[in-house]
């Protein structure tokens, strides 16, 4: 079975008839808005998806159904800031629509998410922050006995997997933190990409992208747990393997719609991932660093540095992580003989060898802007009782007390590149 297959193959199972994928698939959805009613509020980026809004307006139009508001609403910025999501929740208390449809990418998706929360809970809560944390919409649902307004998520890059999952990130632009919404009552109903839509993203957004689908692999795959650890293993060598294979195609060729197709299988099923485990290290880092970077640049970087300090535990996954990066040309040392943190710096050094080939950064110190206040601001994030699951998710978990001590030493090392600076804890 190809890589590809099997990618299909395992996304039929995690999401079934909820998910439609492939080429050409824009016309389906009409069909999917009808089974909620007549009145769909559409939010768009529009910078590069008026193609995709045309094709999505015309299956509308032939079921018959309104456009609430007579018009396409604006999606979000990058991050989704969180003055975007009261903005996005505004349009549904207004228009209260049958369904919703949401075209972006993750940042639009997550910001949809958390408004449409806004917009039905109001009465619970009017405050975003309420929200934060793991469960507690659902909660309010039922203690309201409310309901969200059915979605369908049109995903336009291969990254976050935002149209399948939990999770909502929303970032306070004042602070510059991002926060984390997670509850399995935000996924959307219908999920769909069509994998031809990644050829209007900029060559910037499918890199990062790429980065952000296998930061979710890694860092479940590196924290699950010895129940999942067999379905974790097919996910994530199966994503990894086709993003390390794939990402270069299409920085040669941004037109290659093979390469974008496995590329959009890969994230997505990075989505499935932080499904069935939770992400960790390089996630919590990364939301301390949304002024200066996308979400899966910063994750790129900072999971080269956690690799080393999570080495001792992760040894197995290292080796499945190690023999792809060996194949595909990218680590020419041998991992057998190898433990520890020797085979946590060898799979690291694989990992800065693919991102050195496409141009991507391996370092904090190259990206424009940061400074050691980023370093700060993240040590006083990780302390967060909203954002402890991130520590608790390690495959060496932290605690607040243990951040300076441990955390530190990791992003020095990413500022400066020099692995050396990392502190193992022995298990």
């Amino acid at each position: 079975m190809s890589l590809k297959d099997k990618a299909r193959k395992l996304l039929s199972e995690f999401r079934g008839d909820a998910y439609a994928s492939g080429i050409g698939i824009l016309s389906e959805i009409g069909d999917y808005a009808e089974a909620y009613g007549d009145s769909v509020l559409i939010i768009s980026n529009d910078t590069y998806l008026d193609s995709a809004v045309k094709e999505i307006k015309k299956s509308l139009k032939q079921k018959k159904l309104k456009l609430a508001g007579n018009r396409v609403f604006r999606g979000s910025e990058p991050n989704a800031p969180r003055e975007d999501v009261y903005r996005l929740a505004n349009y549904i208390q207004t228009f209260e629509p049958d369904s919703i449809i949401v075209v972006g990418g993750g940042s639009t998706i997550d910001a949809l998410k958390a408004a449409n929360v806004l917009a039905s809970l109001g009465h619970y809560s009017p405050e975003i922050d309420t929200y934060f944390g793991s469960g507690i919409v659902t909660e309010a649902l039922e203690h309201s006995r409310n309901h969200l307004t059915p979605t369908i998520a049109v995903q336009s890059a291969s990254s976050s997997g935002a149209h399948l999952t939990k999770y909502s990130n929303v970032t306070d632009p004042v602070s510059g933190q991002k926060k984390l919404i997670v509850d399995q009552a935000i996924i959307p109903d219908k999920s769909v990409f069509d994998y031809q839509l990644t050829e209007t993203m900029p060559l910037k957004v499918t890199v990062d992208g790429a980065f952000d689908g296998m930061a979710h692999c890694l860092e479940v795959f590196y924290g699950i747990d010895q129940e999942n650890y067999d379905l974790e293993k097919e996910i994530a060598s199966t994503a990894i393997e086709l993003i390390v294979k794939n990402t270069p195609k299409v920085v040669n060729d941004l037109e290659d719609t093979e390469a974008r197709e496995a590329l959009g299988l890969a994230t997505d099923l990075g989505a499935y991932s932080i499904m069935v485990g939770g992400t960790n290290g390089g996630h919590l880092t990364s939301f301390s660093l949304v002024d200066v970077s996308s979400h899966g640049r910063a994750c790129g970087i900072m999971n080269i540095y956690y690799t080393v300090f999570f080495a001792p535990a992760i040894e197995d996954q290292l080796k499945v992580i190690g023999d792809i990066f060996a194949r595909n040309g990218y680590l020419e040392e041998k991992i057998e003989g190898l433990k520890g943190r020797e085979l946590g710096e060898a799979v690291a050094r694989g990992m800065i060898n693919f991102a050195k080939e496409i141009n991507f950064p391996t370092k904090l110190s190259e990206l424009e802007g940061f400074s050691d206040q980023h370093i700060e601001r993240a040590l006083k994030a990780a302390k967060d009782p909203q954002l402890e699951m991130k520590l608790k998710n390690m495959p060496i978990p932290l605690d607040a007390s243990m951040v300076d001590q441990y955390m530190a030493p990791i992003l020095e090392a990413a500022k400066t590149g020099d692995l050396k600076l990392i502190k193992n804890i022995e298990v």
